[in-house]
């Protein structure tokens, strides 16, 4: 390890273990490339996705609350049994505000994000691998496991998906698992706790509910909360993945808004600022794109609406969101590293040196 590096480490410890942590030279810093290990990369990330203030004397009082409300928003939509509420409705009941109509509309959702959850990160087995730190209502069995809720249902899958751009492609990735990871017979496997923040997103958000992609975005960041070294923020990983995974949802929303593809901030305008970027800095690749009439759906949607989560090895993707996470408009370097790209990939940190040097 060389002084210069030792001396970096030296300075983002500072930074962070600082009363206020400096927001803008943390994204000084991160955008380098945040050090591995002692927990830098999960602070690091809680901070840019807005999840924690710059402020340290009120972390406590921030964590406290918001994972307590987390608790609240499991115990009264995921963990409740169905039973106490429908016990006085009938499945055939159709009126809309039924009990029964409002559960088959939920595993309808709940069946996609199951068959998505069970393929995440095929290249690491870190997803397929048991919790430390298990819900304990679950485990227990004062529960229902989502995944069991979803094979009593015995519905035919259904792909949460929008017409007309292909979010269905998605399923094109090169990226696939032999097999679905199966559910362990004592404790909590991760992927079944990504489940169960997916589902409550749904929940919560029913204008938009569950789109494929969404478990490639929230995949990352669980795994770096969960997989932290610090005992206490593993512990929590649940909690602040969800208002994590939300902040960074309502930043990049309107990806997977189809009503929005045609906005500037929608996926159509973001492709078609990623080829005008494309026709500015090699035209003869934009110009071969166009006489084979390749059209940016058929590559850069996928590339813009999974931040690059399935382009790359898991610890290059980290590397890379280490950078577009001190983005604040999400896009920007994002369209810049999309820019930098060439096939075949070569190392990660010169197509960021590149996309920096497009930023300049």
């Amino acid at each position: 390890m060389s002084d210069a590096y030792k001396q970096r480490v030296q300075e983002f410890d500072d930074l962070l273990n600082s009363t206020c942590v400096d927001r803008e030279k943390l994204k000084k810093f991160a955008f380098e490339g945040i050090p591995e290990g002692a927990g830098r990369r999960s602070l690091s990330w809680r901070i840019l996705l807005n999840y924690l203030p710059e402020e340290r004397s009120t972390w406590n009082g921030v964590l406290t609350q918001q994972r307590k409300l987390y608790q609240q928003f499991l115990d009264e939509m995921i963990l409740v049994s169905h039973s106490e509420k429908i016990v006085e409705d009938h499945p055939l009941n159709p009126n809309p505000e039924s009990h029964w109509q409002s559960f088959f509309k939920d595993n309808e959702v709940l069946l996609q994000i199951d068959k998505d959850v069970r393929r995440l990160c095929p290249d690491i087995s870190f997803f397929s691998q048991g919790s430390t730190h298990p819900n304990v209502s679950v485990v227990k069995g004062r529960a229902e496991r989502l995944h069991q809720r979803v094979q009593q249902t015995r519905l035919n899958a259904q792909t949460i998906e929008r017409k007309g751009l292909g979010m269905s492609k998605l399923s094109l990735s090169k990226k696939l698992a032999p097999e679905s990871y199966a559910p362990l017979e004592d404790g909590e496997a991760h992927w079944e706790i990504v489940e169960r923040i997916l589902f409550l997103y749904a929940k919560l958000n029913p204008g938009q509910s569950y789109v494929q992609g969404m478990n490639e975005i929230i995949g990352p960041i669980y795994y770096v909360f969960a997989s932290d070294s610090n005992v206490e923020w593993r512990e929590y990983a649940e909690a602040d993945c969800f208002f994590c995974f939300t902040n960074l949802m309502s930043d990049i929303r309107d990806f997977f808004i189809k009503t929005l593809d045609e906005a500037e901030t929608g996926i159509n305008g973001l492709m078609i600022r990623f080829m005008n970027q494309v026709k500015i800095q090699d035209p003869k690749v934009h110009q071969r794109l166009t006489d084979q009439d390749i059209k940016p759906q058929f590559f850069a949607f996928r590339w813009l609406t999974l931040m690059l989560s399935q382009e790359f090895d898991l610890p290059d993707v980290l590397r890379i969101w280490d950078s577009l996470l001190c983005d604040e408009t999400r896009r920007d370097f994002l369209l810049a590293v999309c820019t930098a790209m060439n096939y075949p990939f070569t190392d990660v940190q010169i197509i960021l040196s590149k996309a920096a040097s497009l930023m300049a």
